[in-house]
Order: C-alpha cells, then structure tokens, then sequence
C-alpha cells in the first residue's frame, strides 16, 4: 500500500503558488507570514533565509526548497554587486508577468507558495514537521523536485492555453517531490511521517491502514513485523510517538472524518465499519478525539463548504 498517497488524500494536502519575483544585484525581500504552512523554492541563483525560530541563515542553493511551518516573518537576502540591496516584493497571484523573460542562469528566482490542510491535516503535518525544513536539490533524493520545479517555472512563465490549471497541478507535484526529498534526508521527529517511512513497522501499518475496522491486537500486528510484542511496542512508539493501538484509534478517527465530511454514511454504520461495538462507544471515541460528537462534527464542516 502507498500510504503516503492515502494520508494525501485523507488530510486533502494541497499546494497553491502565492507568487514569486526574478532578481538581479543585491536585493532583500522582507515578508510577513499569515499561512500556516509555506514553501520557498530557490528556482535560480542563491539566497540567505532568516526566520523566527532559527539560529542562523539558512543558505539556499539552486533547487532548494525551505518548508515554513508556523513562522511570523521571513526574510531573503542575495545578489552580488556594487550599490545598496534593493527592495523587493513578491508578485501575488497568477498571472506571475514578473517572472517572464527570467534567466534562470543569471537571475535569482524566487517562488512561494502555501500548503493548505483540512483540520485533520493540520494537526499532522504541524506536528510532524519542524519550524523549518530545509530540503536539499545537491541531494540524490532532490533530483526529481529540481525538474518539478523547472516545469512549473516553465509553465509560469510559458502563458499558455490552461496555464492556471496546469499551475496547480504542477503545484501538487511540487509538493510531494518536496515531502518526499524531505523525508529522505531528513531526522525526523516522532510522529506519522516517521512512520511511513519505517521498513521494519511497515508489514503492520499496512494491516492497520488495509482493515482499520479489525480487532487487532498486539501480538498479531508483531507478528507481522517479524517481531515480539516487546520490541514491536517499543519501536512503534519510539518512532510513533504513540502506542500501536492509540494510532490505530487516531487512524480510524481521520477515516471517521472524511465519511462524515464527504459521505451521508449513517452514524451507526459507520461506527459498525470502523470496529466499534456499538454507536454510543464510536461516539464517545470520536468526541474525545475530535471534541464533538459525529453529527455536530458533520453539520459544522457541512456548512462550511
């Protein structure tokens, strides 16, 4: 199973370029941030990145990506050459005209963008990540973001038929290439990004992700992993950060969610699905979990659509 795909689409990931701005001589671009989650990608030439939370500059290369989890403000500093560094403001929005004609050989290229979650997915991805990650173009596992990021310059600047359109798909993949660098060349904290990303816990993530509603138990998804109980339970919240079990709580009530956001599934039904004995026992999971009950949940992200 590719769990990273069904996390994706569970938390409903999705990646929107803000703007960007194409540079030559010295220059500094100061921003506040609002977003929650934000990505800088250093498209051409080099750049300094400051941020609340960090110790010192963060120095991009060509190709390097900065994921902004959480920050106040930002700052970009580059250029090389004589005079005073000149001010800079990213362009908003589509349809980007101050990146046409950009060279990205010559020019420092700059595009931003945000990471949009459901509530579900904020409290994963927030928690996952650190204030900052810095991921790497010169690594192996950049090779693929550098070409996603190519495409989308190409597509920004192309003014084609459809352009917005295929911006937006070229965003996603922008992102992912991103996470996926990310967790290749990253230590990254406990949580489910860890996770996924475990070989030796993968056997039982997929158990728990391919029949959520089951009964497992402790010595069958060991089992699975070729380990004891002992040892399964250790490393599982080691790299977790939770029980097996309280995960597999925590999965169900995500799966929970999405039903109840997308479905018109009754309650009790889906209680029944997800392996509760009845609807009064999902009920109060659920509410513990998500701080509502199911049908005040449903009518609240209802009406919010």
């Amino acid at each position: 199973m590719d769990q990273l795909s069904e996390v994706f689409d569970l938390v409903e990931v999705r990646g929107l370029m803000s703007g960007g701005f194409a540079v030559r001589g010295p220059w500094v671009s100061r921003t506040a941030l609002g977003d929650e989650l934000k990505f800088i990608a250093m498209v051409g030439g080099r750049a300094r990145l400051t941020t609340d939370g960090i110790d010192g500059p963060i120095e991009l290369e060509p190709g390097d990506v900065a994921i902004l989890n959480h920050r106040s403000w930002l700052e970009l500093e580059g250029g090389t050459g004589d005079g005073p560094r000149r001010e800079v403001a990213p362009e908003q929005g589509f349809p980007f005209t101050h990146l046409r004609g950009a060279d990205t050989e010559l020019d420092d290229i700059v595009m931003g963008g945000r990471i949009d979650l459901n509530p579900a997915g904020q409290a994963l991805l927030l928690q996952a990540l650190p204030p900052i990650g810095h991921v790497q173009a010169s690594a192996a596992a950049g090779y693929n973001l550098r070409g996603s990021l190519h495409r989308l310059f190409d597509e920004v600047t192309a003014n084609r038929l459809g352009s917005a359109f295929a911006i937006r798909q070229h965003t996603q993949l922008v992102l992912l290439e991103i996470l996926r660098a990310y967790l290749d060349q990253s230590e990254l904290p406990p949580g489910w990004l860890r996770l996924l990303t475990d070989v030796r816990l993968r056997p039982a993530l997929s158990l728990m992700h391919g029949e959520p509603g089951k009964s497992w138990g402790l010595a069958e998804l060991a089992r699975a992993a070729a380990m004891s109980r002992t040892s399964f339970a250790e490393r599982f919240r080691a790299v977790a950060g939770v029980p097996p079990l309280t995960y597999l709580n925590r999965w169900r009530m995500l799966l929970a969610q999405r039903a109840l956001r997308d479905d018109d599934v009754r309650v009790g039904s889906l209680a029944f699905d997800l392996g509760y004995a009845s609807e009064s026992a999902f009920s109060t999971a659920f509410k513990r979990e998500v701080g509502e009950s199911p049908l005040r949940y449903r009518h609240r992200v209802r009406e919010a659509l």
